[in-house]
């Protein structure tokens, strides 16, 4: 009893000392709240920026008015929102698709037991609520992609903490959709920074992107190499790890048995779904005496899960939850452009300037140039689209204009038109009415903007 009493203490009195420490009734400022950030922005320094005038105005636009956004909630995040909250940021939002695992427990210090099951988004929002007065944490459970651009230019700046390549892309896509461009010339008033950390292990980066001013995240897409797929020959015939076992039947039994009805994809998040994978795979070990199947594992290969570390979330947020306040104050220089941390073996850290791609497909503002010999087929493009390191795309769609008229050559994310577009894979381009000089649009899962693309004919 007394074990389990000790914790209420503990909040009543983190409650009892916040009351106490309140001017008055109608503000959540104590004498000295502020006064570790005021020396930041109300003196010089040798390492502020020379451009930067001490002020006291500084602070107040961090606790008045900057509205900042978190994308995701999880190991990251939970660090993220910690560290923006007790910084000074007031007016945050923070947005994540996910619920709450027991796993998530012993790093994402923002949750309890009795929150597994629940939005990360919501839990979060309430416990920095709560806990920091006068911080207002607004959560959104959904995926990025269903908030509109309206939402996204609300924010002055919006901190990444995502586990997903795809994610990240699309958000770096939607803030390049939002620039405006006079005569040619980027109006750097629309530019919303985007700060971008990522883990993995005891590896660990941190960068800042000014869309259309320095290299964005598709310019230096090279840098996440596509996840690692096991043969199919091993997974069928030979398989020897445990994880050939849960791939085996991720990708080969499950769309033969159909365990939940047809059509029903196989969803990482589910744990009906987890869990029949899980069995399947330990009947698929013990046909081949391998050890090692276990539900977590189950659930790691699924759901492409990389192992997190809460220390290295605790230093990459760090440094991303720094680099908000730099741009936010415009006392210092920021980091210029991407800080690389690893720490497996000693600590080692080490800056570089990540450069702008003339080229890239996402922020060059010029179609990109392919070449095919006329005798080369649609699939043959469909392939270098998703093959090719600097491109990388999952599921593309592509059109064109032929006499006139829009013609969708080939969508596989609709079922009833990839049937009906299927035959154009074995087409050559010079069958399918393609010229020289042929503008091909195409649409991803990993971009909200149409990649426009320039077929050059190769002798």
């Amino acid at each position: 009893m007394a074990e389990r009493e000790e914790p209420e203490k503990k909040r009543s009195r983190i409650e009892a000392l916040a009351e106490n420490m309140l001017v008055d009734g109608t503000t959540s400022d104590w004498q000295g709240r502020w006064d570790h950030v005021k020396k930041f922005l109300e003196r010089a320094g040798p390492f502020t920026h020379p451009d930067f005038e001490p002020s006291t105005e500084s602070l107040q636009f961090l606790l008045d008015m900057c509205k900042i956004l978190v994308i995701g909630a999880g190991g990251l995040g939970c660090e993220l929102l910690k560290d923006l909250a007790l910084s000074g940021f007031r007016h945050i939002h923070v947005v994540d698709m996910d619920t709450i695992d027991v796993s998530n427990l012993n790093r994402q210090f923002l949750f309890r037991p009795q929150d597994v099951g629940r939005p990360k988004a919501e839990v979060a929002a309430d416990f920095i609520n709560r806990r920091v007065p006068g911080c207002r944490v607004i959560p959104h459970f959904k995926k990025i992609q269903d908030l509109d651009e309206m939402f996204y230019r609300q924010f002055h700046i919006i901190v990444c903490g995502l586990d997903s390549v795809i994610a990240r892309r699309w958000i770096n896509g939607m803030l390049l959709s939002l620039l405006v461009y006079e005569d040619g010339v980027l109006d750097t008033s629309s530019i919303i920074p985007l700060i971008d950390g990522g883990t993995e292990g005891f590896k660990g980066n941190a960068r800042v992107i000014l869309p259309g001013m320095t290299a964005c995240i598709d310019c230096t897409l090279e840098l996440y190499p596509p996840q690692i797929n096991f043969p199919m020959c091993t997974i069928a015939s030979m398989p020897r790890l445990p994880e050939h076992c849960i791939e085996y039947v991720r990708i080969l039994q499950w769309p033969k048995d159909k365990p939940f009805g047809d059509g029903v994809g196989l969803d990482g998040d589910d744990p009906k779904h987890i869990q029949w994978v899980f069995q399947r795979s330990l009947e698929r070990a013990a046909q081949f005496n391998i050890t090692g199947v276990t539900y977590r594992l189950t659930q790691g290969v699924v759901k492409r899960i990389i192992p997190a570390v809460a220390s290295t979330n605790a230093v990459i947020a760090a440094a991303c939850g720094t680099e908000v306040f730099k741009i936010a104050s415009s006392a210092y220089s920021t980091l210029n452009n991407y800080l690389v941390f690893n720490d497996v073996d000693g600590l080692y850290t080490y800056t570089f300037e990540a450069e702008k791609k003339e080229n890239c497909s996402a922020c060059s503002q010029v179609p990109q140039d392919v070449h095919f010999s006329p005798s080369a087929t649609l699939q043959e493009v469909l392939n270098y689209l998703t093959d090719s390191a600097s491109l990388q795309m999952k599921s593309p769609a592509i059109t064109t204009t032929l006499d006139g008229k829009n013609k969708t050559l080939y969508l596989q994310t609709v079922a009833s038109i990839e049937e009906r577009t299927r035959p154009n894979l074995s087409k050559t381009l010079k069958e399918l009415g393609l010229v020289d000089g042929q503008e091909l649009a195409v649409a991803d899962v990993t971009t909200p903007q149409t990649v426009l693309f320039k077929l050059s004919f190769t002798s």
